[in-house]
């Protein structure tokens, strides 16, 4: 039997939602998760229709392009105008609205160069082919991808790619997941915490959340008996909160060392913007003073402008765990995949795309 298929297999989920039943004993459990692929894993496998009345399942700040704030893609679109620069970018950031609800793949459709890559690495290629041109890859993401932006920067360094640069918005998770604590409005009692994040963090990063917040945080999986066992861990640690691995096959306690040794070769951690959460202190990372050279934003002399926020649009208080997309006026409405008002309707990890594929 191969690996997945014993990770759904419907008699060990159904004993997994047994134990958690009878471990909750009628008693509610409030939690979120905060990965973009733990949200589409619960629709997609029918878990969330699943779960006890007694679990509510909040879906946070787990999706980069959720959470990439609207001053930052009205910079985007501001670059965008420029002459001889070539943005690339990875595809769900093309169709995020900006202001006037304007967006990258409007930009590209009148004539802006903006170009779609799969890789970081593909925005070199970009750049030895438009010498003349600089080449601004835009950094998205959290401690996920930063090392494989760091490793495209230290590829550029060594073969002297000068015309290359990134504009770094990468944002960190356990900063968001305090500022979530802090917000007394969710009431969010235990963290489905992110399964790739933490292949590269471990679990120290999350140990704040048991010993100064007294929640509960599981590191888990993504097919179906992953994500059970892992709420069955935090209904069994309420009373006594821990953070812990229940993905061991892919997360290692002490994360990736070499990775975050790359991270924190070009990087360091600054304040950030978040879409719904506002500036929080630390969570984002920018690249040192030393490699000021392939920084867009000291190279091009880029700021942030003041943004309005899109219209009517609630995916800020679906990220804090406020509401649900269907408690949003305009979900199903006027705020559809094919025509999103924002972005958790655009991308594929999108909790509102989430919400309109897979819910009745």
């Amino acid at each position: 039997m191969q690996t997945e298929s014993v990770f759904q297999d419907p008699k060990l989920c159904r004993s997994l939602l047994e134990r958690l039943d009878r471990v909750l004993n009628g008693q509610s459990m409030r939690f979120m998760e905060v990965c973009g692929t733990h949200t589409v894993a619960i629709f997609q496998s029918g878990l969330r229709s699943l779960l006890p009345a007694n679990v509510t399942h909040l879906s946070g700040p787990g999706c980069p392009v959720c959470v990439t704030h609207d001053a930052e893609v009205a910079a985007f679109l501001d670059l965008a105008g420029r002459d001889n620069v070539i943005l690339a970018t990875f595809g769900d950031l093309l169709r995020v609205p900006g202001p006037g609800g304007s967006s990258l793949k409007h930009a590209k459709a009148q004539g802006a160069r903006v170009e779609m890559v799969y890789s970081p690495l593909d925005s070199l290629r970009l750049a030895v082919g438009h010498p003349g041109d600089v080449v601004v890859f835009l950094g998205i993401g959290f401690e996920t991808t930063a090392p494989t932006v760091a490793a495209t920067l230290l590829t550029a360094q060594q073969r002297g790619i000068d015309n290359f640069c990134v504009f770094s918005l990468h944002k960190l998770v356990p900063p968001a997941l305090r500022a979530l604590l802090d917000d007394e409005g969710n009431g969010i009692e235990a963290f489905l915490l992110p399964g790739h994040v933490s292949t590269i963090l471990g679990l120290e990063p999350y140990a704040f959340l048991a010993k100064e917040y007294h929640v509960p945080g599981v590191v888990g999986g993504f097919e179906p008996a992953d994500i059970l066992l892992a709420l069955c861990l935090m209904a069994e640690r309420r009373r006594d909160p821990a953070v812990v691995n229940a993905y061991p096959r892919a997360v290692d306690n002490a994360g990736n060392p070499r990775a975050r040794a790359l991270m924190e070769r070009f990087f360091q951690p600054a304040d950030a913007l978040w879409r719904g959460l506002g500036r929080i202190p630390q969570s984002g990372l920018v690249l040192r003073p030393e490699y000021e050279r392939m920084d867009a934003v000291r190279r091009l002399g880029i700021t942030l402008p003041d943004a309005p926020p899109l219209p009517g649009c609630r995916c800020g208080d679906v990220l804090k765990g406020r509401l649900t997309p269907p408690q949003c006026p305009l979900f199903g409405k006027k705020c559809t995949p094919a025509t999103p008002v924002g972005p958790c309707m655009v991308s594929t990890e999108g909790s509102c795309a989430a919400y309109y594929k897979y819910s009745e």
